[in-house]
């Protein structure tokens, strides 16, 4: 018996979009391209979850993959009330999986994005404007207080496949550092962690992106669980 061959999720079609949406970011023409982007972005962005979601729950059952109230996915309306850039649409998309977390503030995330010219995939922490209702504040800087070598460990086992930088509060700003918080200091200062590996579009239009993803994903579940996780 042949076995059907595998097919890409992504096409040229959906990059193709994006750079459109870059170009042409207005309502009137995102009102005429709304087929378009339901064909190239959303129905995509749909099955990469129905195709990485076993992954991900065999990680950790808590994942929601529902997509209830597209919260699997980022917006692509920008909410431009408080935004130097004015346009209103967002030239990318996200796919993002978090398992839940009691407090009020905000949680981390695995996730894969793709925009005009780049796919990243990778984990992200963000303390969001209450910090001190985030899991940065309530369960990430208490354990790395009593794990201080925790972030060196996960340094040596990631720092030559992955990217990572985070963002400290100085005098009331966020400051991106490069590189790995790995001292106890860093911690009390940090307010976004993101360690990713930067993709090829070309990559993202393989078959093999879902198990790619899903590689990545596994190597970096560890990094949401110490730092989210309340078991």
């Amino acid at each position: 018996m042949i076995m059907p061959k595998p097919e890409p999720i992504f096409t040229r079609d959906t990059f193709q979009f994006f750079r459109d949406l870059a170009r042409h970011n207005q309502k009137t023409w995102m009102d005429e391209n709304r087929e378009r982007y339901q064909q190239c972005v959303v129905q995509p962005f749909r099955r990469l979850l129905e195709a990485t979601a076993p992954g991900v729950l065999a990680l950790d059952s808590r994942f929601d993959t529902a997509a209830r109230g597209g919260r699997n996915f980022s917006r692509i309306n920008r909410d431009t009330r408080f935004a130097k850039d004015k346009t209103p649409y967002r030239a990318q998309m996200y796919l993002k999986y978090a398992v839940p977390f009691a407090g009020e503030g905000e949680t981390g995330e695995l996730y894969a994005g793709l925009s005009a010219t780049t796919v990243t995939a990778g984990f992200r922490i963000y303390a969001g404007s209450k910090y001190k209702t985030s899991v940065l504040a309530q369960i990430a800087c208490p354990r790395v207080a009593v794990e201080p070598n925790w972030a060196s460990r996960q340094k040596k086992r990631l720092g030559a496949r992955y990217e990572s930088y985070w963002y400290a509060m100085d005098k009331g700003e966020w400051a991106e550092q490069r590189g790995w918080p790995t001292l106890l200091e860093d911690w009390k200062r940090l307010r976004a962690w993101i360690v990713r590996r930067k993709l090829t579009p070309a990559a993202a239009t393989r078959p093999a992106f879902t198990g790619d993803l899903t590689k990545i994903f596994c190597e970096l579940y560890p990094l949401l669980r110490f730092t989210c996780s309340g078991d």
